[in-house]
């Protein structure tokens, strides 16, 4: 857990730094040369600044250990830190909404931006890139949601940047000004976009539910390779952060002492770890074959 959160705080200090850099040139060069675009688009750095924060501050908290309030551990911090991150984002994307629309109406700046304004995004693209790639690769070392969420983030903050590139070529072209009014405003609108998908697969994770199967179908198959397990059923996985905890019920042959029966428990424990390495916990429920109950919660093969 200790390399795991120092990974975390190292990806958090690079994007932090990184975002700081590029968010103050944009604003400051978007002032200067008038474009409403490259305004926006440090907006969108700042944000991405206080996204590191949190991030930097959310790997304190997932390095602790469990406790008698969190016996689970903090790992879900993450998951709430993700989903404050999606906030952020919508918030970022939102002014700038509101800011383009107020623009086009009031036919503000009729004047063309600077290419000063092209030369900051062409930079932007670069810095953004290495950047994504940084929160990708830690993320996956350290198999953190949080920074994957982030490196996609990112990831669309290029498009962003070349969606603001476009604009001010067409600009530029057709000597028209309004067009980076109307750039602006398809920027707020992906950003806003990015936002809804980093809160639906926030949400998913807080609402103990998985995408898709999930790993349902690893966990099925680890139960069928063990002798004497069968029937896997009232099967719930929950993550928690970068981690899993599996409960299941399992059915054994009645007539087997309870030593046998819990032998076989621990072996669909081993056989489940093996096959989902990011398991936390594994909770085996044994009854007898042909036990029948209602079953409320839960998947079965």
């Amino acid at each position: 857990m200790e390399a795991r959160a120092s990974l975390l705080r190292r990806a958090s200090v690079i994007a932090l730094l990184g975002n700081a850099l590029l968010a103050a040139t944009k604003l400051a060069v978007g002032f200067i040369a008038g474009s409403l675009a490259v305004v926006g688009d440090g907006i969108d750095s700042s944000a991405d600044v206080v996204i590191a924060l949190v991030t930097l501050f959310t790997a304190r908290i997932v390095d602790k250990p469990g406790d008698r309030e969190h016996p689970y551990g903090h790992s879900r911090a993450e998951t709430v830190a993700t989903t404050v991150l999606s906030f952020i984002v919508f918030f970022a994307g939102s002014q700038l909404l509101v800011r383009s629309v107020s623009a086009l109406i009031g036919g503000e700046a009729t004047e063309l931006p600077s290419t000063l304004a092209i030369l900051v995004t062409l930079f932007s693209i670069a810095g953004k890139l290495l950047l994504a790639w940084s929160q990708f690769y830690y993320g996956k070392k350290a198999s953190s949601s949080m920074l994957v969420a982030n490196g996609r983030n990112l990831r669309s903050d290029v498009l962003v940047s070349c969606s603001v590139l476009a604009g001010l070529g067409f600009t530029f072209v057709l000597r028209m000004p309004v067009l980076d009014r109307i750039t602006a405003l398809l920027v707020s609108l992906w950003i806003i976009k990015v936002a809804a998908g980093i809160f639906r697969e926030a949400n998913t994770e807080l609402m103990d539910g998985t995408e898709g199967e999930g790993p349902y179908g690893e966990v099925f198959a680890a139960v069928s390779s063990v002798p004497g397990a069968g029937n896997p059923h009232r099967t719930r996985v929950r993550r928690l952060g970068s981690l899993l905890v599996v409960d299941l019920d399992i059915e054994v042959e009645p007539e087997l002492s309870v030593a046998a029966a819990h032998a076989i428990a621990v072996e669909v424990e081993r056989a489940i770890k093996r096959a989902l390495p990011e398991v936390y916990d594994v909770i085996v429920h044994v009854e007898p074959r042909g036990n029948s109950e209602e079953e409320r919660f839960g998947l079965r093969p």
